[in-house]
């Protein structure tokens, strides 16, 4: 059976995105409504800085139907200052203000710094502090974290690494979908998405989907919204 593919953006609050995306004259008010007219699901950046507050979840899932689904990125708390120390008492915190959004919760982005180097111990206790019921993905940016042994403590725990296209140092791509039971993209390439280099994507990603993986791709917000125009492309090409 076929994967799942969810595909969005980072993000939708950008007045810019007017009239590429969003309508000349819709509010900013309306903008969440209205892209989850045209996506169904949406990576949110905005929780690595303040906790999502119950005001927050009240919004976001007024704004969307129930099958939206929203991918939360991990307080810095954890992953900065913390840099994934102390685990038991840094994740509560965050996961008991995500679970309210109930089935619209989907992974949570734990982004560690590019100055943290690999440390499988410090790896390890933090896996193995993760809930099992809420899928979360690693995104590391120092090049010492790319090698077996790392990629063994992830997929014991079934934690994909995350693969972040333009980034100073993304993950090995062939490492997509390889420790868990679905794939984390992340396409920010300030050069924009032409229609070949989407097309090229869907065809790495097909195969993860077509392995049974479900693969979750959000791309970069940009000035004018051509990324979202892109990830459009990209959903009706793999879905």
């Amino acid at each position: 059976m076929s994967g799942r593919a969810f595909v969005g953006t980072s993000g939708w609050s950008y007045t810019s995105w007017r009239p590429k995306f969003y309508p000349e004259g819709t509010k900013s008010a309306a903008f969440l409504s209205y892209y989850a007219t045209r996506f169904a699901t949406m990576e949110i950046n905005y929780t690595f800085n303040p906790l999502p507050t119950e005001k927050n979840v009240a919004q976001w899932t007024a704004a969307t139907p129930e099958d939206f689904t929203f991918a939360l990125k991990a307080s810095q708390q954890i992953t900065h200052r913390k840099q994934l120390r102390e685990p038991a008492e840094t994740l509560p915190i965050f996961f008991e203000r995500a679970r309210p959004l109930g089935r619209r919760l989907g992974p949570i982005l734990f982004q560690t710094p590019p100055w943290v180097k690999r440390d499988d111990d410090r790896l390890a206790m933090f896996l193995a502090a993760l809930p099992r019921d809420v899928r979360c993905a690693l995104e590391v940016r120092d090049p010492s974290w790319y090698v077996p042994e790392v990629y063994d403590l992830l997929r014991t725990a079934k934690v994909p690494l995350v693969h972040a296209e333009g980034e100073k140092a993304p993950s090995p791509v062939e490492t997509l979908g390889a420790t868990a039971d679905f794939a984390y993209v992340r396409l920010r390439d300030r050069n924009g998405y032409p229609d070949d280099a989407v097309d090229a994507w869907a065809e790495r990603l097909r195969a993860i989907l077509d392995s049974g993986k479900d693969v979750y791709a959000y791309f970069r917000h940009d000035d004018d919204g051509s990324n979202a125009l892109s990830a459009e492309r990209l959903r009706r090409a793999i879905s």
